[in-house]
């Protein structure tokens, strides 16, 4: 039997990756079920242990090197360049810094925490710390987009969006990946939540936290220039004209996707305002996440998502 190499491999077997993806959507067919909706619930390969995912990317943080990952070789080269040079940054970098904390290992992991949270060393066995992670990209711009959308360079779909393409969503009226950006876009701005390669409805869509009041929040959630029925209608004839649309142009994938994000925006304008009305979370719930708007908007968010 002839042995190859794992490139060897998917260069004789990439015009096969098409049958895999057709298997995957015969059953469904067969079944009778609708592939119009990316956003339909699906069901996953193991039994769900979680109902949602909260990434917090905290863009200026405290490094690794002082919080759960030493790297003792710094000491013995601090005050002198990276052996084979220093990174190549937009700005010239200086020596080799040591961490300025100590580490002590804690739990029955044994992992390394730094004397900065001596309260959460206490519960260490239960995170998952994950020290394997690297790159070759050491400006912010290209970094962001490594770590939210794994990769600096190519347009690749955020993390976000490989979720919900993977899961879908239980609630219809409201977007299940969501970016919540305190004092306005990071750099790169969307490319953070973008779909990529994705169909467009998985690209995340963006709340304004610096505001409470849901008109503030999400641009023209209200409409107040016409009735509910009326706007219904007017949705129905914008609907059908959109279908012939499409169908004209062989069912595009964009405008697919752009379709149903209007569908999206107006079931939004019914659910979007209780779902971020932190007014109506329990006194204690919200004591809990203290003063801070966004997280209590979060939390008001994922109890209806």
């Amino acid at each position: 039997m002839p042995c190859f190499a794992r490139r060897q491999l998917l260069q004789r077997a990439g015009l096969g990756f098409g049958a895999v993806a057709l298997s995957e959507l015969l059953p469904a067919v067969s079944r009778g079920e609708s592939t119009a909706n990316p956003m339909a619930a699906k069901q996953p390969h193991y039994s769900a242990r979680a109902k949602s995912v909260i990434h917090l990317f905290m863009n200026g943080g405290p490094s690794h090197l002082d919080t759960f990952d030493p790297k003792p070789a710094l000491q013995k080269y601090a005050g002198s360049e990276i052996p084979g040079g220093n990174p190549k940054t937009e700005r010239p970098t200086g020596a080799v810094l040591p961490s300025p904390f100590r580490f002590r290992r804690h739990g029955e992991s044994g992992l390394p925490v730094s004397e900065i949270f001596p309260h959460l060393a206490d519960c260490i066995d239960e995170l998952a710390i994950i020290r394997s992670m690297h790159t070759d990209s050491f400006n912010h711009e290209p970094s962001l987009l490594m770590m939210n959308c794994g990769a600096p360079r190519v347009v690749r779909p955020s993390v976000g969006s490989w979720v919900t393409y993977g899961l879908g969503s239980e609630n219809q009226n409201l977007p299940a990946f969501i970016s919540m950006c305190p004092q306005g876009y990071p750099i790169k701005g969307v490319q953070n939540w973008q779909a990529g390669f994705l169909p467009g409805a998985h690209q995340g869509t963006y709340v304004d936290t610096q505001h409470e009041a849901v008109e503030k929040l999400i641009d023209n959630i209200k409409n107040r220039r016409i009735t509910a029925g009326q706007q219904r209608r007017q949705l129905i004839l914008l609907a059908e004209l959109n279908r012939q649309h499409l169908q004209a142009r062989q069912e595009d994938a964009e405008l697919e996707a752009r379709i149903q994000s209007f569908e999206l925006a107006y079931r939004m304008q019914s659910d979007a305002g209780e779902a971020f009305d932190v007014s109506r979370e329990p006194r204690h719930v919200l004591d809990m996440y203290g003063p801070g708007i966004q997280a209590r908007q979060l939390l008001s968010y994922l109890r209806r998502v």
